[in-house]
């Protein structure tokens, strides 16, 4: 009996070549090692995960040193858990927002509104529903921190994603038409690699964001329901309780550890593999680089299965593909019939907006009066004050340092790890230095807790400038160059126009971040001492210790509606002119 061969070219034809001369040699043992240990991580961390509840009060979160490896897996698992549904979202939502005008004005404000939704507000409406889908389970009380972190890390990637979608140059937009891609191949083809380098530093970015309010997500308090998750977060949160500043510092330094182990395995990866989608007509002179992307490279019966997998990846997106173009083109409609479409989606929007504002009219208006809005209104023109000039400052400083590093790959490198730890630091980390700095001098907490907003939302700013410049393209570079163009007018007419919708995108989100930091860094205490700024952070924090939904409701639906009302007035018009006048053609 003869077995049947396989077609020459397909992808098991070719690995049944590869395999058969890519004998292993050392560098796949040390690759298949690696994958081994993290296999067996995620499995044992999986384990602790699918504990009873219970067992989070026989065996509570310890201040023990020791600990903390076993914590830092946990929250690790967590964080990427929660990346990858971010990633997933933004492949899903980025892309309908972009390709279609009525689909922007309904997802375009809702990611507004969700991303100034502070992490307490979604836990407050979502912890007990995660953990009624597991009762007595600690995995339901782990699907409500995977979401809370989900929500601060899936916003700044879907506007990323959706910035460089509405900025692919013409010249391919064409090119993609003149071949005849179907919308499978378009996606993966050109809109993928062509957002790719921005999309990256925001992932990067996404994990800082996610270890900003790990604290909240792993040391869940919602009116009567308190869950201490074992992870750095919780430990973190039980050191500032116990005013344990010896704990602390071990917890940042696991802090450190973990997120340069993740920089150097993961990221720098991954950024050194995103480089070849720069667009540009003359090479790069420096490119990032990577060990272990030359780890990987190097060994030979890892790169034949990498390579059966790519083949094979590829045969189904042509057979996706394919079937694409099997589906029949939307009937040509008039341009009357366009304009009626127009009108009912636009008289639906209004109507499904109607109806919201009604409902938490309903549900807040039987709890709370006219004093408690104008409370919650003066309170949102107090934080938004603060937020405009937070941002205006964080531009003004990290624009440049974004620039002079985006262009120089190699000071990149070494500056990619140090920017993710500073862009994950929790602001609770510096309370206790705060907290007695200002009760010892007597200062002002709305002016001295102001730059605690900031601290973890400038990264944006910082992280989404570098993309720009990295990926600028180097024959606008020399060409500026070789025209010997002035420094002022340098930065006016070659590198501000070239990294405007990379900074929109940073600072849009920037902005609607600090809104949601608001709520931390607005309300700062250190053992007995409580300090309390004036603003919606500082309201939305009471109401949600207290457990008082009705007033969480309101401040939360004052604060979106100030953050869809900006992004309307300023950053919209600013992504406009950056599709406009600022695309690279």
């Amino acid at each position: 009996m003869t077995m049947a061969k396989p077609f020459a070219g397909s992808p098991i034809a070719n690995i049944s070549t590869n395999v058969a001369t890519a004998w292993p040699n050392r560098y796949d043992a040390v690759v298949f090692l690696a994958v081994g240990a993290l296999f067996a991580g995620i499995v044992q961390a999986a384990r602790w995960m699918h504990q009873p509840l219970a067992s989070l009060d026989l065996h509570p979160v310890s201040l023990d040193p020791w600990n903390l490896p076993q914590y830092a897996l946990l929250t690790t698992l967590r964080m990427f858990a929660a990346l990858g549904l971010s990633l997933l979202f933004t492949f899903l939502v980025a892309p309908l927002a972009a390709k279609s005008k009525k689909a922007e004005r309904l997802i375009i404000p809702a990611l507004d509104i969700l991303q100034s939704v502070p992490v307490l507000g979604f836990l407050t409406f979502t912890v007990l529903f995660f953990i009624a889908l597991y009762p007595g389970g600690e995995f339901g009380a782990e699907l409500a921190a995977i979401f809370a972190i989900f929500t601060s890390q899936a916003w700044n990637m879907t506007f990323s994603f959706y910035q460089s979608l509405t900025t692919v140059p013409g010249d391919l937009d064409e090119a993609a038409t003149h071949f005849r891609l179907s919308p499978w191949m378009r996606f993966w083809k050109l809109d993928v690699p062509f957002a790719m380098p921005g999309l990256v530093w925001n992932m990067m970015m996404s994990m800082s964001g996610g270890w900003f309010f790990v604290v909240a997500s792993e040391a869940i308090s919602v009116g009567d329901t308190k869950i201490m998750l074992p992870g750095i977060g919780s430990y973190i949160s039980l050191a500032i309780e116990q005013q344990n500043i010896g704990a602390i510092v071990w917890a940042v330094g696991a802090m450190a550890v973990v997120i340069a182990l993740y920089d150097q395995l993961v990221f720098r990866p991954v950024v050194a593999w995103s480089d070849k989608f720069r667009v540009e007509l003359v090479a790069a002179q420096a490119k990032p680089e990577s060990w272990v992307l030359d780890l990987i490279k190097r060994a030979r019966l890892f790169s034949a299965i990498g390579d059966f997998v790519g083949h094979l990846l590829q045969t189904l997106s042509g057979s996706v593909s394919h079937l694409s173009k099997q589906i029949p083109d939307a009937p040509k409609v008039s341009v009357a019939t366009g304009r009626l479409f127009d009108w009912a989606w636009n008289a639906a929007l209004l109507v499904f907006a109607g109806w919201a504002l009604w409902s938490v009219y309903s549900y807040v208006h039987a709890a709370v009066g006219w004093s408690d809005l104008g409370e919650a209104v003066a309170s949102g023109f107090i934080t938004f004050f603060r937020v405009i000039v937070l941002i205006a400052v964080a531009s003004l400083i990290w624009v440049p340092i974004g620039v002079y590093v985006g262009l120089r790959p190699a000071l990149a490198e070494r500056v990619q790890p140090l920017a993710q730890f500073l862009a994950a630091f929790p602001a609770n980390v510096l309370f206790p230095f705060v907290v007695v700095g200002i009760a010892t001098f007597h200062l002002n907490p709305d002016i001295w807790l102001s730059p605690l907003i900031v601290l973890g939302t400038q990264w944006y700013i910082l992280f989404n400038v570098i993309a720009g410049a990295s990926v600028f393209p180097s024959d606008l570079s020399e060409s500026a160059t070789l025209y010997k163009v002035k420094r002022w007018q340098w930065w006016r007419k070659v590198m501000l126009p070239g990294i405007f919708p990379y900074y929109v995108t940073g600072a849009l989100t920037a902005s609607g971040g600090s809104w949601n930091a608001s709520i931390v860094a607005e309300v700062a205490s250190w053992g007995d001492t409580k300090l309390e700024a004036h603003g919606l952070g500082a309201y939305i924090a009471k109401a949600t210790a207290a457990g008082d939904f009705h007033r969480v409701v309101l401040g939360v639906g004052v604060m979106s509606l100030f953050v869809v009302l900006v992004n309307r007035v300023l950053w919209r018009r600013l992504y406009a002119l950056a599709d406009r006048r600022l695309r690279i053609d």
